[in-house]
């Protein structure tokens, strides 16, 4: 199939290798640009566990204190791999969106009321996740630690790759994201080579946005089955 990814280069780069080894072709669009806020070091012992939204979060993370002794809720798989790559190993994986993780979080035993939480994000956030958990009785603090910027250009390579491959599936994984590619494609034109793609979306919040901009064909996945839901559409 030709798939189209729209994440950041270094948060796919091994899927990118998977699906190629898989036969498929690849056209990578990213449409966000990741900048570090240069935030400052969160010491651990201060909290009793750290919230991270999204990878950006945990490679953006500056801390001090000694990392697997601290508690790490992850919005999904993916970001949980990464922390673990960092050096957290008491991680805990929700379903890849922040409703599970907030969940996830206020059903946790490893977590009681007025336990004080780190919640790292980045600038765009879709759920004002430390004011539930606030009202779920715990003590949070918020930190932002990257920002990100919209890309709405193409270069004239990867347009003439999309007009020569039209995608069969395109990928996305946040509704800034989402509003990017959108723009993207209507700023070169390109939604008749798009009719026919399949577009996953990691929440209804994301298809709901493409079906209002005249998307039909959209479908929730989770972060990490990328392949698994190929596999579907076969």
């Amino acid at each position: 199939m030709n798939i189209i990814l729209t994440r950041p280069l270094n948060d796919i780069e091994n899927l990118m290798q998977e699906l190629f080894n898989l036969g498929h072709k690849i056209l990578h669009i990213p449409t966000l640009k990741i900048k570090s806020a240069n935030m400052e070091t969160i010491n651990i012992k201060d909290f009793n566990a750290l919230v991270f939204t999204s990878s950006n979060a945990v490679k953006n993370l500056s801390v001090e204190g000694e990392k697997k002794n601290i508690k790490c809720f992850c919005v999904g798989s993916v970001t949980e791999k990464i922390a673990r790559l960092s050096g957290f190993t008491q991680t805990i994986s929700a379903s890849g969106n922040v409703n599970a993780l907030k969940n996830l979080i206020i059903n946790s035993k490893e977590l009681k009321r007025n336990d004080k939480l780190a919640y790292i994000c980045g600038d765009q956030i879709t759920l004002e996740l430390n004011k539930e958990l606030v009202k779920e009785g715990f003590k949070v603090k918020k930190f932002i630690n990257y920002f990100s910027e919209k890309i709405t250009s193409l270069n004239e390579a990867n347009i003439d790759l999309i007009k020569k491959y039209p995608p069969n599936v395109i990928f996305v994984y946040s509704l800034r994201s989402a509003e990017s590619f959108n723009s993207i494609v209507a700023n070169y034109s390109l939604a008749p080579m798009m009719t026919q793609s399949v577009v996953m979306c990691i929440s209804k919040k994301i298809v709901d946005f493409f079906y209002k901009a005249g998307w039909k064909n959209n479908k929730i996945f989770i972060p990490g089955n990328e392949i698994i839901e190929l596999e579907k559409i076969k």
